[in-house]
């Protein structure tokens, strides 16, 4: 899953970024309002880390501009300021959760981790489809405990489309969470992963198919 980092101090995003990244996440970095906001009107994030300290503005703007277009985008705040009162005001306009600096890296991700595991953010501990599991904390796939084994970028894939599993994934949501801000890819990038997982999945004997929805994404469904 792929997460906005919204963090002006380049070595701390840089820390945020390879602790995430380690743990399975994809991750983005901008470290302004203006960018932030463009970052947010134009593509789709699973959740966003958000510094209030920004050399363009408050931070809160950011989150406001979020729940004013009712993303519904989890929303964890990493600031100095520790304060009561900041705290609470930073919750009040919508934040999901708040960590003051300095923390600990163990208990960022495990804050992350609990917001995605929250009713209606889609991100269970554990995923099941017909006789496909994945374990999204070893991000391991396997097929009646026997392990699948995936790329990274197809790991990523087969756990977006199983958390939606039966709805159609937009090609431009798969587009966002596979790849990053920085990163080139073709236009037919999207369907080349699809059919390498295509390919693992049946080779893995999984009873699941992944379907083509011409012009709008992909769904993926158990075999009946």
């Amino acid at each position: 899953m792929r997460v906005l980092l919204i963090e002006d101090n380049e070595d701390l995003a840089k820390l945020i970024g390879s602790q995430l990244e380690a743990g399975g996440y994809g991750v983005d970095r901008v470290d302004s309002v203006a960018d932030a906001i463009a970052v947010l009107d134009s593509r789709n994030y699973t959740a966003m880390i958000l510094d209030l300290g920004l050399p363009d503005g408050d931070g809160l703007k950011v989150l406001r501009h979020v729940r004013s277009q009712q993303l519904p985008l989890p929303v964890l705040i990493l600031s100095a300021r520790g304060a009561m009162d900041e705290r609470v005001k930073g919750l009040e306009q919508g934040a999901d959760d708040y960590l003051a600096k300095p923390f600990a890296f163990e208990e960022l991700k495990a804050r992350l981790a609990a917001l995605l595991r929250r009713p209606g953010a889609l991100l269970g501990a554990q995923l099941t489809v017909s006789n496909l599991v994945f374990d999204t904390h070893g991000r391991q796939a396997s097929v009646e405990e026997r392990p699948l084994a995936l790329s990274a970028r197809e790991t990523q894939l087969l756990e977006l489309l199983m958390r939606r599993a039966d709805k159609i994934v937009p090609k431009s949501s798969v587009e966002d969470q596979l790849f990053g801000l920085d990163d080139e890819f073709g236009s037919n990038a999207v369907e080349v992963y699809i059919h390498r997982l295509r390919k693992r999945l049946q080779d893995g004997k999984a009873a699941v198919t992944i379907n083509t929805v011409r012009g709008v994404g992909y769904v993926l469904t158990a075999v009946a």
